[in-house]
């Protein structure tokens, strides 16, 4: 692994380290999705109850870069098996977490990405793994500098708090097209997305999330 590569995964696993001290950054191949390599938490860190500073720690700084939400694993598989949705567009990747869906756009084509995140430590994680997965990515801190007139944007796993649906308001505006992908909302409510397909995806690694949250539903929004 070049040097740089090194670095960059070692400045991940401090930022990891800063909310889970004896966690670590490995390296690992997605199930399904085995093209794309992340760095992320080790598979093996125990679920069980944390230590109390430890707690408090994730509840301030909650690394959730660190994991590929199942919702963007299933979204990055639905380009891969769809190219045509992103191959020579403009694409927007908002709350980007890893980058795992920012990766599959341009590793199937898409002319430009921007991975939009406002965690400073989840940039990390997004310019780390575009780096091991040799693709570039423009990285973006948030909606407000995004200029509208992209292709398509992408949401995946950003709808988990009911605070977090005013994004779609924002996002719409600024791409003729928006596909999200949620395990968690039945529907949107929004009347003008139309629900495309359901996916079985799970949250890598294994968080032990229930069943009920194993299935992906994407739904697409177009301007006009």
């Amino acid at each position: 692994m070049p040097a740089m590569a090194d670095d960059a995964l070692a400045a991940l696993d401090a930022a990891l380290k800063t909310t889970l001290p004896t966690a670590r950054i490995d390296v690992a191949a997605l199930p399904g999705c085995e093209s794309i390599v992340l760095g992320l938490i080790n598979a093996d860190f125990p679920l069980g109850p944390l230590p109390h500073d430890v707690m408090l720690a994730v509840l301030a700084r909650p690394a959730y870069w660190s994991f590929c939400w199942g919702s963007g694993l299933a979204l990055a598989r639905h380009i891969a098996a769809h190219p045509e949705i992103v191959r020579g567009r403009s694409v927007l990747d908002i709350g980007a977490g890893s980058g795992v869906v920012a990766i599959a756009a341009k590793r199937a084509g898409a002319a430009r990405v921007v991975a939009c995140d406002n965690d400073a430590a989840a940039r990390i994680a997004i310019a780390t793994n575009a780096a091991l997965n040799g693709v570039d990515l423009e990285i973006a801190d948030s909606i407000a500098s995004i200029a509208p007139g992209h292709d398509i944007a992408l949401l995946a796993d950003v709808l988990y708090d009911r605070d977090n649906l005013a994004l779609l308001d924002a996002v719409v505006g600024l791409a003729a097209e928006t596909l999200v992908a949620d395990s968690r909302l039945a529907s949107l409510p929004r009347d003008d997305f139309e629900p495309v397909c359901e996916i079985e995806a799970r949250t890598f690694p294994n968080l032990g999330e229930f069943d009920r949250y194993a299935t992906v539903r994407l739904f697409r929004h177009r301007l006009g």
